[in-house]
């Protein structure tokens, strides 16, 4: 277990690594880029960092440690991967149901799996770990919707679910959810980071509020931009409301941009106030 900087989490727990690419979000994924640079180490394949790995031996990690936690559950792979035995995975949760001082997160893009598991095995439907935060990632409406879907029986069954829209692709309507416990959201970050319009995690921050949903703004991502609204965020520019029409998409772009210093657009500082959420749900 190590500590982390994701700014929603403290620890990271690694009882499985690698993955293989399924979703429009996992086009540039930091996972697979951080496990190249460690290829050959710490049960990294040499041959195929990336290629999904069990390790037994971390199994019992949270159990060591006694002072609370929020730990993210395999932030280098996807635990609901075909490639993972089901017996494993109940190895994991019986971790977790015994670790009840910490508090974990598990993301999939895989919640057809996710859902999968849990009908066959009924591993968790008969153990239900309160201390566990459930979710999928999505990075579109499609993702969002078909996810959402897959993980309403969990949520239904009274499981605490959670999306992260990260990274975020264009624009997602969660109205239609019910029962989520957290949305996390933010824009894609290093090497050829695709655009992150702010409107649209302006959007999701709002449509969190009105349904009364907690929500965390992770990041702006390393290419954030704005629509022709954006004149609303900058009042360091009040000259600019009169000649926004006369201005070009790219000294728009600036214009919103040239304030985000961080290279990730992690810094709320930075950021218009609305957007400064970072809520999260206790225990």
């Amino acid at each position: 277990m190590a500590k982390t900087k994701i700014e929603w989490t403290e620890y990271v727990w690694n009882p499985v690594t690698g993955c293989t690419p399924i979703a429009e979000g996992c086009k540039n994924c930091y996972a697979k880029r951080m496990a190249n640079r460690l290829r050959g180490r710490f049960g990294y394949p040499a041959d195929d960092p990336f290629r999904v790995t069990l390790h037994p031996d971390k199994l019992n990690e949270p159990l060591k440690w006694k002072k609370p936690r929020k730990i993210f559950v395999c932030s280098m792979g996807d635990l609901f991967h075909e490639d993972v035995p089901d017996e494993f995975i109940k190895r994991v949760f019986c971790t977790m149901f015994n670790a009840k001082q910490h508090q974990f997160v598990i993301l999939t893009k895989r919640p057809d799996g996710l859902i999968k598991f849990w009908r066959e095995t009924c591993a968790i439907g008969h153990n239900k770990i309160d201390n566990l935060l459930l979710g999928f990632s999505a990075s579109t409406q499609k993702e969002f919707d078909e996810g959402l879907w897959h993980m309403a029986p969990l949520a239904a069954a009274g499981w605490k679910v959670i999306v992260s829209l990260e990274p975020l692709l264009g624009p997602i309507d969660i109205s239609k959810a019910k029962g989520l416990a957290l949305v996390i959201v933010g824009g894609e970050s290093g090497p050829g980071a695709r655009p992150c319009n702010i409107e649209h995690v302006r959007s999701i921050v709002q449509q969190c509020k009105v349904a009364g949903v907690p929500c965390f703004v992770k990041q702006l991502g390393s290419n954030p931009e704005d629509d022709d609204d954006c004149w609303k965020d900058c009042p360091q520019y009040p000259e600019c409301y009169s000649i926004a029409a006369e201005c070009s998409a790219e000294q728009k772009k600036q214009s919103i941009t040239e304030n985000i210093k961080h290279p990730k657009g992690g810094d709320p500082s930075e950021w218009s106030p609305d957007l400064r959420i970072r809520q999260f749900p206790s225990l």
